[in-house]
């Protein structure tokens, strides 16, 4: 089961950098000639061109093109001649940085909310849990990050609304610079997480060897953690890695609106420069780190998977 996923991400992988390359393929328009301006020469433009190989036929291109990624070597920017690789490691590196601080907060909030949701469910704490958490989900992202720079940047003057911490910041300075974001980022995806944690739990309380569990005289705490959390890690495992997969490929709203140097602004950035080749990378880096999150969510679901593990 596992190489069937293995194969199965693979051949995605290989699809999306297809329709990538296709997508750039069907813009209006010469890109040679948008970059160069309207008063660009013709010679300009068609020497412009050979040196792109832009001349070349679309799947020779394309072919040469997935080698070079293959390898590691995904061209050079259109903007700065600097290797798009070197541009991305940088890039990526703040990207995950982010997506692992809103992670080790949202994870263990949203499992305890959860677990406290399901103990003490149909009481108040759990009907105002998850008011807020789903008035917070209904909300896009860009909405609660101006509402946080609102209050907690420009009244409060708490933190910077600008996330860019420069290149030699200590660890307390990036989170200290970079909590805005992230906390936007909690926000977003701690009620997908706490309502499964929450369903996971609420439909194991009502197996029998949980009602065996009570009639011992177990604690509804107790009930919860030793009986019900182990069983339930299944779906809470695989919706905490599809989040995380979204913390990393869903930054590019809240990494613009804070301005952070992340792969986001760096995609959004090269749009705007029509830097074609390093749009290409990082949406392919994007879907490859988005495929290889669910490798592992698939992974985790069999290995925590008694019945998926042992055929018989």
């Amino acid at each position: 089961m596992i190489l069937q996923r293995i194969a199965l991400g693979l051949f995605t992988l290989f699809a999306i950098s297809l329709v990538v390359f296709l997508a750039v393929e069907l813009l209006p328009g010469d890109l040679a000639e948008q970059i160069l301006g309207q008063s660009a020469t013709p010679e300009t433009v068609a020497a412009f061109r050979a040196e792109l190989g832009l001349n070349m036929p679309a799947h020779v291109r394309y072919l040469d093109w997935l080698v070079g990624i293959v390898q590691g070597d995904f061209g050079r920017s259109l903007a700065n001649n600097r290797e798009i690789a070197e541009l991305i490691s940088v890039r990526l590196g703040n990207t995950l940085f982010l997506a692992c601080y809103a992670a080790a907060i949202a994870v263990p909030l949203s499992i305890s909310l959860g677990l406290l949701a399901a103990l003490l469910r149909g009481g108040i704490f759990d009907r105002v849990i998850n008011i807020v958490t789903l008035s917070s989900v209904s909300f896009p992202e860009y909405f609660v990050a101006y509402i946080l720079l609102l209050f907690l940047s420009v009244r409060m003057s708490m933190f910077p609304s600008i996330a860019d911490f420069g290149s030699e910041a200590s660890l307390l300075e990036m989170m200290y610079r970079t909590f805005l974001p992230a906390l936007t980022l909690v926000l977003v995806v701690t009620a997908h997480m706490m309502r499964m944690t929450r369903t996971a739990i609420v439909n194991l309380l009502a197996q029998p060897y949980i009602e065996m569990a009570r009639l011992k005289g177990a604690s509804p705490a107790r009930i919860i953690v030793r009986h019900a959390l182990p069983n339930a890690l299944a779906p809470i495992i695989n919706v905490v890695a599809l989040n995380l997969a979204y913390l990393i490929t869903g930054v590019v709203i809240v990494e613009v609106v804070f301005v952070y140097p992340g792969l986001g602004q760096l995609m959004v950035d090269s749009v705007a420069s029509r830097d074609i080749p390093v749009v290409q990378a990082t949406c392919l880096v994007f879907a490859g780190v988005y495929i290889l999150l669910n490798l592992v969510a698939d992974i985790l679901s069999i290995a925590t998977n008694p019945r998926l593990l042992h055929g018989r």
